[in-house]
């Protein structure tokens, strides 16, 4: 038996300059998703939520585009599981362009290039990784880009391992410390 313990993203050890991830998921964009993300931020411009505002928004060929804070979020979001899912901080965003609209139904796809790797000066058991990161929809348009550098562990720091939790009882069918829904 092989126990596959709870663990998921990568570690600063992991990342190699020049490495390209294609992050696993997309995300279809519906009405809900736009009208709430503008609501919830404040955003008071009607092209994101006013189809009959948006329908002279010559920009838009009369269709809501959805709000681009929103769209970074997203992008960002299915990022997380390549890049950052261990990272212990967020350190900074550059170069961030909108380069095309999204809009209501449109899917999102992300992938991100590592372009430099460095030992924390101040933190030995962590390290920098800086990213390009990309947002295309399902055409393969790019919509948006950045510059992203995180603060990452490495494997031997023990982050983000070993907090699963264990049952005093035992199970035979698990060998894990947790009981199986069988024996309960």
């Amino acid at each position: 038996m092989t126990l596959h313990r709870a663990e998921l993203g990568r570690f600063f050890d992991d990342f190699e300059v020049g490495d390209v991830y294609q992050h696993p998921f997309g995300r279809t964009i519906s009405e809900t998703d736009c009208t709430w993300f503008t609501m919830l931020t404040g955003n008071t411009n009607q092209n994101h939520f006013n189809t009959h505002f948006a329908a002279s928004n010559p920009i838009s060929g009369g269709r809501v585009i959805v709000n681009s804070g929103f769209t970074v979020a997203l992008v960002l979001g299915l990022s997380v599981i390549d890049v950052s899912q261990n990272a212990v901080a967020n350190l900074g965003w550059t170069d961030i362009k909108l380069s095309h609209p999204v809009y209501i139904g449109d899917t999102l796809y992300a992938e991100s290039v590592c372009t430099a790797t460095r030992r924390s000066g101040s933190r030995p058991d962590m390290g920098i990784v800086t990213v390009r990161t990309r947002g295309l929809n399902q055409d393969g348009a790019e919509i948006v880009s950045w510059t992203r550098s995180v603060m990452v562990p490495t494997r031997a720091a023990g982050i983000g391992v070993g907090y699963f939790p264990v049952s005093d009882e035992q199970s035979d069918e698990f060998g894990t410390g947790v009981p199986s829904p069988l024996d309960m």
